[in-house]
């Protein structure tokens, strides 16, 4: 009966500790990618509250050009800071041509060479923040699969254990053991074992320290007044509504709101998970990585929308 008991016993160390020391050798590998992030290329924003664009509501803006422009793309242009230029340009372009049509037409040239440079640059900036949230995304996920892998490779382990010891039982005391006694005694051993290796997969969820000290979903959460993770123009344009109105909410509110309306954040959310999720990091779980990672996403969708409102501007432009 001994025997059989550490027999049980050496499976049972051998399902985990097998698994336990490949993830100490791989969390020697993989520590860098858990604690420094190398997404930022040293793009840290520096601007002030003074330096931001007024709702656009409040803008003096020439009624000939509200009456060409949608609002959608006199908004964006607003929030690029072209307005000014759109105005002198289509003033220009409803202008008669006087004596001096060279000249006439080469400012018009010069005016659009400048609204399509300010508007490329601003899809460049789109791109170079979308790329950094896009890489701290793959980041948190591959932390994520990571994990996943584990927790797979030590259920797969238990549930081989768990097949060898129900065997051996059956085996033992479908009459191959005569004692009686001795074979019950079995049983109850076997049983006992599978229901432990069973509570063990139950609870096999693997746990990473994982750190961000550049975090986007912080000012995603909180709402300064300035950010240094995305530019001003991108700043002003999630905070700030497209019409006014009190119906009318800005991108990052309707990104938290998702966020609460899917689960993904709780209203009653805990302040030990505000400070992991929103902080500089620390013991994730894989669920926890997934959520960041889907979190990270829906605020790089959000942006790279602003790709189509500057398109539509560029295609409102050639009409005026």
């Amino acid at each position: 009966m001994g025997k059989f008991k550490t027999a049980i016993l050496s499976v049972l160390i051998g399902c985990i500790g097998s698994s336990c020391a490949s993830l100490g050798l791989k969390n020697t590998v993989i520590n860098e990618k858990l604690i420094i992030s190398h997404c930022n290329q040293q793009n840290i924003y520096s601007y002030s509250a003074d330096e931001m664009p007024e709702p656009l509501s409040y803008a003096d803006i020439d009624s000939m050009l509200r009456h060409r422009i949608s609002p959608n793309s006199l908004h964006i242009a607003h929030t690029i800071g072209i307005v000014d230029l759109l105005e002198h340009y289509a003033k220009l372009r409803t202008q008669p041509l006087d004596t001096d049509r060279l000249t006439q037409r080469m400012d018009i040239l010069e005016l659009r060479q400048e609204i399509d440079r300010r508007i490329n640059n601003a899809s460049l900036e789109v791109s170079a923040v979308s790329s950094e949230l896009d890489c701290e995304e793959e980041r948190t996920s591959q932390v994520a699969n990571f994990l996943k892998g584990k927790e797979s490779d030590l259920e797969s382990k238990l549930t081989m254990g768990a097949i060898v010891i129900g065997a051996s039982g059956a085996i033992a005391t479908g009459g191959t053991i005569k004692n009686e006694p001795l074979s019950n005694s079995i049983g109850i051993a076997t049983g006992v074992a599978e229901a432990s290796l069973g509570f063990m997969m139950l609870f096999n969820n693997r746990r990473a320290e994982f750190y961000h000290e550049r975090n986007a979903l912080k000012d995603i959460w909180e709402g300064p007044i300035v950010s240094q993770n995305f530019p001003l123009f991108v700043w002003y344009y999630l905070n700030t509504p497209k019409t006014a109105g009190h119906s009318s909410s800005s991108v990052r509110s309707q990104i938290i709101d998702k966020w609460k309306t899917f689960g993904q954040i709780d209203e009653d959310l805990s302040p030990e998970l505000i400070d992991l999720y929103f902080g500089k990091g620390g013991r994730y779980s894989t669920d926890q990585l997934d959520n960041r990672a889907s979190m990270y996403d829906q605020v790089e969708s959000h942006i790279n929308l602003m790709k189509q409102e500057l398109m539509a501007l560029a295609q409102e432009i050639n009409t005026l």
